[in-house]
């Protein structure tokens, strides 16, 4: 017998779409939430349609990307710009504690499902939405994706070296951390004043000011005066700092010296090189004023050692280092798998499918994967015969005009 999960008995209502709004629902459905994702047939979700696919082949129920971002919930299909399946939506949000979003701005209420129409069903819905830039101001209507929020946010302004364009951050960072994680924190801490108070809330989470959040230490500077330049890999604390090439076709080992101890056991184990007794290098690591220059003779140090047998050695000095993976490295890491990292849940299409566990481990109320990601509208008929009350010919009704699926 499973135990129970501490947000057994909570129901959302789930319109978000891509990459944050899924990932903020995914935790809440890990944790025992019944997230019901409400989809179209005539819209799907794009991830659906965004590689990679199992086996190479694309479809609707073959993405591994809304899988990684989906799993545990239900799926249906209703048509929102029809009357009867903005009764249905409205139906299903009266038996819902959340509602949550991530279109742009004035879309749920142009459904008929905005904030004030919600509110009319059930009173104390908690009800999120995660407009880009916020719901007033002179750029409400602006659409964007991870990666356009990060460049208006001055992350990737930040990335890169100072004589050449930005780099960005190699993935849509604020789709997968700051924006669905923000709102995860928001919507279970109004959950709890809820379950104090008995009256629900709505939040506004303007993705651009969550993911603003990420480059704090560059915005207090930048406010008192200083100068903000992309660094690369450079740090204020640590010299060398940074990553660094090794044998073989692109690998490459990070490591960080701080401190003197660090320093001294570097060079220890890259067999104290003659450039260290020069007197230009004499100094500890981290009060280098030439660090291109010393980032240049350690990588010539580096460049023959093999990568593994690089960073083994620095980490048992003492030396903070680490080799630079690609994805099946870390699908194989031994730390990962030791701690149970990678779940495998056997898909309805996809056949078993690897899913990252849950990335956190809460010792009182620990959830669980509870199920993969759901085929399009496959709980359609279920919830709208066991949740909302339709009669199996009803059903069969509104599936013939399109209404539900």
């Amino acid at each position: 017998m499973t135990s129970p999960l501490p947000l057994d008995g909570v129901r959302v209502a789930d319109f978000t779409w891509v990459g944050a709004g899924p990932f903020l629902t995914k935790p809440l459905a890990d944790h025992g939430a019944d997230v019901i994702k409400i989809e179209s047939r005539r819209r799907m979700d794009p991830i659906r349609s965004m590689a990679p696919f199992r086996d190479g082949r694309p479809g609707p129920n073959r993405s591994g990307y809304f899988a990684n971002r989906n799993s545990s919930k239900r799926s249906i299909c209703l048509d929102l710009k029809t009357p009867r399946g903005k009764e249905l939506a409205l139906d299903l949000i009266a038996k819902s504690d959340i509602v949550a979003s991530n279109f742009t701005p004035g879309t749920m209420d142009r459904l008929g499902l905005g904030y004030q129409d919600v509110i009319a069903v059930r009173p104390d819905i908690i009800y999120l939405e995660m407009p880009m830039q916020g719901n007033v101001g002179p750029h409400r209507g602006f659409r964007g994706y991870g990666l356009t929020i990060a460049a208006a946010g001055g992350l990737l302004g930040l990335t890169g070296y100072p004589d050449r364009p930005p780099v960005g951050t190699g993935t849509n960072y604020p789709d997968h951390v700051p924006n669905p994680l923000h709102a995860a924190v928001a919507v279970l801490a109004a959950l709890r004043r809820r379950r104090r108070t008995g009256q629900g809330q709505y939040i506004e989470l303007a993705q651009l000011e969550s993911t603003s959040n990420v480059i704090g230490p560059a915005l207090l500077a930048a406010a008192v005066g200083l100068r903000i330049d992309r660094t690369a890999n450079e740090d204020t604390a640590a010299a060398p700092h940074g990553v660094y090439p090794c044998a073989g076709e692109d690998r490459w080992c990070a490591l960080a010296v701080s401190t003197d101890e660090h320093w001294q056991a570097l060079i220890n184990v890259l067999g104290k090189p003659e450039w260290v007794a020069q007197d230009a290098y004499a100094t500890a690591g981290g009060r280098w004023t030439a660090r291109r220059e010393l980032d240049t003779l350690v990588a010539a140090a580096t460049a023959t050692r093999e990568a593994d047998d690089l960073a083994d050695a620095l980490t048992a000095a003492g030396v903070p280092a680490a080799v630079v993976s690609n994805a099946a490295q870390v699908r194989a890491d031994p730390q990962l798998n030791a701690r149970d990292h990678w779940k495998t849940l056997d898909h309805p299409e996809m056949g078993p499918s690897v899913y990252d566990n849950i990335p956190y481990r809460l010792s009182a109320t620990p959830g669980r994967l509870r199920g993969p990601a759901p085929l399009l509208g496959a709980d359609t008929r279920d919830v709208c015969l066991d949740l909302l009350g339709l009669t199996p010919d009803q059903y069969e009704r509104l599936a013939a005009e399109g209404v539900v699926g």
